[in-house]
């Protein structure tokens, strides 16, 4: 059951910013970064990186929390940290000038997976069997979900 709740805080804080930017098209799309760059002349993490995409997965995030009878402190907290794992994968990516939205396996879907429970680690009672069971599953799903969610014309891209 535990793994299941997990599951479900990781699609609401990396799903909500997919549906929010389907919804509201550009509309509320700032960029977390300003359009600064870094000293290597690249974006920071890119246009794809939204306050609309923060607040969004931490309103669903935290509200997904309190429907499944956690705090919303979880839900707060573990978008945080999901979407400051996501971050980290964007400014590697640019670093390696990989564009907005390209794919990258692994850096894609692990750091964005890996610190919420690392952070959550003792308010959620993880233990290692779980954590790398969701790990998997969210590798996996994230994979597949993605594709579904491009055939439905929700994202722009099938990964």
């Amino acid at each position: 059951m535990l793994t299941f709740k997990i599951l479900l805080l990781l699609l609401l804080a990396n799903g909500s910013p997919v549906i929010a930017k389907r919804i509201l098209g550009t509309r509320l799309a700032h960029p977390l970064d300003c359009g600064k760059k870094f000293v290597d002349g690249r974006p920071l993490f890119g246009a794809s990186k939204t306050f609309r995409g923060v607040v969004s997965s931490i309103l669903a995030t935290s509200a997904g929390a309190i429907a499944i009878g956690l705090p919303i402190e979880i839900g707060i907290l573990f978008s945080v940290a999901s979407l400051s794992g996501d971050l980290v994968s964007s400014f590697i990516k640019r670093r390696l000038n990989l564009p907005p939205s390209s794919r990258a396996l692994g850096l894609d879907q692990l750091p964005e997976s890996i610190l919420p429970m690392l952070v959550c680690w003792h308010a959620l009672n993880l233990d290692l069997t779980t954590a790398l069971s969701v790990v998997a599953i969210f590798f996996a799903g994230e994979l597949l979900l993605s594709r579904l969610l491009f055939r439905l014309k929700i994202r722009e891209r099938p990964y």
